[in-house]
C-alpha cells in the first residue's frame, strides 16, 4: 500500500515532498529526479527553493513534451521546465533532459530517451501528478501497463485542462511524447501530488480502484515504494482516508525500537 498523506494545503504538501527530495541530493548530491510539470508541483519547487540545496549535480528528466511546440515556446515543457525548476532552483540546464530534445528524429526518440535514462542509472524520485482523466504523465486511458517513453495523441480532456495555459483549446498540441507507465514504474520512488476536488475522483481510483489501464494512475499500486500526498478536497472519496490519517500520524519510528 501507498503511503498516503492527508494535508490542509498544498503548501503543506510541496514542503513535505521538498523535503524528500532534499533529504535524497543530501544523501546523493548527483541523484537522478523525474520532474513534473504543471501547477501541481509548483509549491513543491517552492519550498525547495526555501531549503536552498545545492543541485548543480542533479540530474533531470521531465516526464512529457508536446509534440510541435519549439522549445522556445513559453509553453514548451522544457521553457517550463527551465522557467520554473532549472532557473529557480540552480540546477545545471546541461543535466536536465526533456523527451526528444537530443536533436534527432522524432522516430526512435522514445527508445533513445529510455537509453539515456538507464545510462544516468535511472530516476531515484520520480515527482508526479494525476489528471482528471486519471493520466500520469501524459498516459491516457488505455495506455499499456508496461508501456515506454512514446508519442501519444492527447485525449480531449486533457486537452481542455491545458488549454489555460494557451490562447484558446486549439493552440494546445494534440499530441505528446511521454515517459510510459513502465517507465515510471522503474524510478526508485515515486511521490505523487493531488490538490483539489477535481482530482478526487482519479485520486480514489487510482489508490482504491482496480489495477487497470482504465484508469493509468493505478500503476502506483504495483510500486514498493509511493509516497502519495493530497490536501483534504482531493481525498473526499477515498475510503479509507481516516487509515490513512492514522498511519501518518502514527508513522513508524525506527530509532524507537533500535
Amino acid at each position: 500500500m501507498a503511503e498516503v498523506v492527508i494535508v490542509p494545503s498544498a503548501d503543506e504538501a510541496g514542503s513535505i515532498a521538498a523535503a524528500a527530495i532534499a533529504a535524497l541530493v543530501a544523501s546523493r548530491p548527483d541523484a537522478v529526479l523525474g520532474l513534473a510539470t504543471g501547477s501541481t508541483p509548483l509549491t513543491t519547487w517552492a519550498a525547495l527553493a526555501t531549503r536552498g540545496p545545492d543541485l548543480s549535480r542533479v540530474r533531470g528528466f521531465a516526464l512529457d513534451e508536446y509534440v510541435g511546440l519549439p522549445a522556445a515556446h513559453p509553453e514548451s515543457y522544457r521553457a517550463v521546465i527551465t522557467r520554473e525548476v532549472v532557473e529557480p532552483l540552480g540546477l545545471t540546464p546541461e543535466l536536465v533532459r526533456v523527451p526528444g530534445d537530443d536533436g534527432g528524429p522524432l522516430a526512435g526518440a522514445g527508445e533513445r530517451y529510455e537509453r539515456d535514462i538507464r545510462a544516468a542509472g535511472g530516476v531515484d524520485l520520480q515527482v508526479l501528478g494525476i489528471g482528471r482523466t486519471g493520466h500520469i504523465g501524459f498516459n491516457e486511458p488505455g495506455s499499456s501497463l508496461a508501456s515506454l517513453t512514446r508519442v501519444k495523441t492527447l485525449a480531449e480532456q486533457t486537452r481542455a485542462d491545458n488549454a489555460r495555459f494557451f490562447a484558446s483549446v486549439d493552440d494546445v498540441p494534440t499530441h505528446c511524447i511521454t515517459q510510459g507507465l513502465g517507465t515510471i514504474l522503474r524510478a526508485r520512488h515515486l511521490v505523487l501530488l493531488a490538490f483539489g476536488s477535481a482530482k478526487a475522483a482519479a485520486v480514489a481510483a487510482a489508490l482504491e480502484g482496480p489495477v487497470s489501464a482504465s484508469t493509468p494512475g493505478s500503476v502506483v499500486q504495483l510500486h514498493p515504494k509511493v509516497t502519495v500526498i493530497v490536501d483534504e478536497p482531493a481525498a473526499v472519496h477515498l475510503a479509507h482516508a481516516d487509515y490513512y490519517r492514522h498511519a501518518w500520524a502514527n508513522r513508524f519510528d525506527w530509532e524507537r525500537f533500535e
